[in-house]
């Protein structure tokens, strides 16, 4: 019998990864908040480039207390919702259960691990995907779709590759998500900072998407220099990103499809922002090494500026 899934927070990307799973027929619960009766009537419809597809039937909640503990947990939420873990993870949990977050930025792992106590194993689960909640249970995969495991420690040390994670990668493997796994959790985040904070925090300050940013020679070089900074506050503590990185990054982000961030729908919505994970930690780990981020502090600080006054800002 296979491992079950509880998918806390169906949206872009939880619904996306859940359905997949699903599809295979693999055991997953879905917790939903406002689409939860739209996808209780009519299921999950994924559009795709790999091909669209719909289950009709999914195991829908709206109540974490009604959902069965399971082997497996995806937090799919938006870190501006983690206050809520402390009611949603406990009634999913047994003995056994892995915990995997599908969040952005640093300092999660801690935070997840004050919840679930230290017996409970943790892994970071790092998205490279580009996709979109369209409407109540509808969404648009429109790029991309891999995904790097790593092991949380609470010792803050590498933890290498343990027997759960390659199981689940093998059940995600099987449902056509690629999977990377990786020794070194910490590195593995940094590393994916260095995309997020450039063109997260630039598509909200300069209205743009991916494509118009990297079109353009300032905005090119805007987010060239973030990603500088970026694996500068890496190397203070103590993580080393290869030059060669950056413009790896830089050249995947011309060839993506034109896509708007996640911290760009969020603005544009009159959501929160993730803008303590993706920037104020790390910011604040880089100071703590005594490593000057200016372009990420005003990054930084704009966004709380925007955030603070709503959509209403004119620059």
């Amino acid at each position: 019998m296979g491992r079950s899934y509880a998918v806390v927070g169906t949206g872009a990307i939880g619904g996306f990864y859940g359905s997949l799973l699903q599809k295979i027929g693999l055991e997953v619960h879905f917790l939903l908040h406002r689409d939860y009766e739209h996808v209780q009537k009519h299921g999950l419809a994924i559009s795709s480039i790999n091909g669209d597809f719909t289950l009709p039937q999914v195991n829908a909640y709206n109540d974490v207390k009604d959902m069965p503990r399971c082997d497996v947990v995806l937090i799919a939420l938006k870190t501006t919702q983690n206050h809520l873990l402390p009611d949603l993870l406990p009634p999913l949990i047994k003995q056994g259960t892995v915990v995997i977050t599908l969040q952005n930025g640093l300092g999660i792992e801690p935070e997840i691990a004050s919840v679930v106590g230290e017996d409970i194993e943790i892994l970071g689960g790092l998205c490279f995907i580009c996709s979109n909640k369209i409407s109540p249970g509808k969404i648009h995969h429109i790029d991309y779709g891999q995904i790097q495991l790593a092991a949380y420690g609470t010792d803050g040390k590498p933890q290498g590759i343990t027997t759960a994670m390659r199981q689940i990668a093998a059940d995600f493997e099987q449902a056509g998500i690629p999977i990377q796994m990786e020794e070194n959790l910490m590195l593995t985040r940094w590393k994916k900072l260095v995309w997020n904070i450039p063109f997260n925090g630039l598509s909200v300050v300069l209205n743009a998407k991916t494509d118009a940013i990297m079109a353009d020679l300032h905005g090119r070089k805007m987010a060239e220099q973030l990603m500088r900074e970026v694996v500068a506050a890496a190397f203070g503590c103590g993580l080393k990103i290869d030059e060669s990185f950056i413009q790896k990054r830089l050249e995947d982000t011309v060839k993506m499809k034109p896509y708007l961030t996640s911290m760009k729908l969020d603005y544009d919505f009159h959501l929160p922002m993730e803008i303590e994970a993706i920037f104020g930690n790390p910011m604040r780990a880089a100071q703590q090494v005594g490593v000057p981020v200016p372009q990420i502090t005003m990054l930084y600080q704009q966004l709380k500026f925007l955030e603070a006054i709503g959509n209403n800002a004119s620059c």
